[in-house]
């Protein structure tokens, strides 16, 4: 990437299931949905198809995140890359429900960084 247009942050949880990829599929979400660029055909050369992105989540599970689902909330634009690295936060739900998937109490939250540009 050789210039940075933005960076948005997100935060995303799963409080039963204990899926890091959920939280993490949920903060990507929350760091792009409320945004709308309509000016990116313009300012990107090649537009859309060439907008590159750099994505990083901190995640207290970090090796169980299925980056291809995390990576399906994004509809235009090549990743550049994607770094799932330790972080976020692992606290107490403070219910374990089983018919909800939950094997303990944790409760999941995974923040997000994603950078747009060219």
């Amino acid at each position: 990437m050789t210039q940075v247009l933005f960076v948005e942050c997100g935060f995303g949880a799963d409080q039963h299931g204990q899926s890091a990829t959920k939280a993490c599929v949920r903060a990507c979400r929350d760091a792009i949905e409320f945004n709308s660029i309509p000016s990116i055909a313009k300012i990107v050369p090649g537009g859309y198809e060439n907008m590159k992105l750099v994505i990083k989540i901190g995640t207290p599970k970090p090796k169980e995140v299925d980056e291809e689902e995390v990576k399906k909330v994004f509809p235009y634009g090549k990743i550049a890359s994607l770094v799932v690295q330790e972080g976020g936060l692992n606290c107490s739900s403070g219910v374990v429900i089983e018919e909800m998937g939950d094997e303990t109490d944790e409760f999941l939250i995974a923040v997000a960084a994603v950078t747009v540009g060219y």
